[in-house]
């Protein structure tokens, strides 16, 4: 069933770029940009790939909470630009290993997810905002997932405040299957980043989530990123839980690249 469900995603994923493929001739003469990528922050990207590209974003985390330890890899989302202002994306199943001899999460693989992302903006002001919806499938290891096909909305922002100094953030709600119940989750972050020379830059974030069960989940989150090409990312990133409910602490490193698969950026 659940090879059922990813082939006919990506059987609609491939529709949608065949009818959305005329609208990017427009795009075909524009320059080469730089790869923007979601990673490391929480708060997503505030805009699109490039129409016809491909965008690959990796990485490793490690994350201790109540006395546990776990590693997951290769965090892997799947970024296609189908149309000028719209993506498609594909969250490719993580593994998680739980290091911890007992209690905890379980080893195994979580869920596959899919969304769509417009970029709304620029709008007036100077923001950049996009909106993503996505829905994850209950396709992962019976100790890691949650059991249930769960839908989610982010809207990412962000506004450059000067040459080198940018702030963004993100308003997200989710509805995590938990048990026989759904847990609906509000989210809200916010970060200041710094371009310390033309491809590296470091940033300081404030990731809430606020769950209708169970307390409030603060973090204080801190990265950096260095593109080792025009379309190459290599980062690393660590933070640390600031309420009781949050995770102790946590630190990853990524690596991201992007391919042009059809037209010119």
């Amino acid at each position: 069933m659940h090879t059922r469900i990813s082939t006919a995603v990506l059987a609609f994923s491939l529709a949608v770029t065949v009818s959305l493929h005329s609208q990017d001739q427009s795009a075909n003469a524009a320059a080469p940009v730089p790869i923007a990528t979601d990673r490391p922050s929480v708060t997503n990207s505030s805009i699109v790939v490039p129409a016809g590209s491909l965008q690959l974003e990796n990485g490793f985390l490690e994350t201790s909470s109540q006395g546990h330890s776990i590693v997951d890899a290769p965090e892997t989302l799947v970024r296609f630009g189908v149309a000028t202002r719209t993506e498609l994306r594909f969250v490719v199943p993580d593994y998680y290993h739980n290091l911890s001899s007992t209690g905890g999460l379980g080893s195994g693989f979580g869920d596959f997810a899919f969304g769509v992302k417009e970029q709304l903006g620029p709008i007036p002001g100077g923001f950049d905002v996009s909106a993503i919806l996505f829905l994850s499938f209950p396709t992962g290891a019976h100790n890691v997932s949650s059991g249930g096909y769960d839908p989610g909305l982010q809207v990412p922002w962000s506004r450059a405040l000067s040459a080198k100094w940018t702030a963004a953030g993100m308003f997200s709600l989710y509805w995590p299957t938990q048990g026989n119940t759904r847990n609906l989750t509000g989210e809200a972050t916010f970060l200041i980043d710094r371009q310390l020379t033309g491809p590296w830059d470091a940033l300081v974030e404030y990731a809430g989530r606020f769950p209708e069960s169970g307390g409030p989940q603060h973090l204080l989150h801190f990265g950096t990123a260095l593109k080792v090409a025009k379309r190459q990312q290599i980062d690393f990133h660590f933070g640390f839980g600031l309420s009781s409910a949050a995770v102790d602490h946590f630190i990853g490193i990524g690596y991201s690249l992007r391919f042009q698969g059809f037209g010119r950026e």
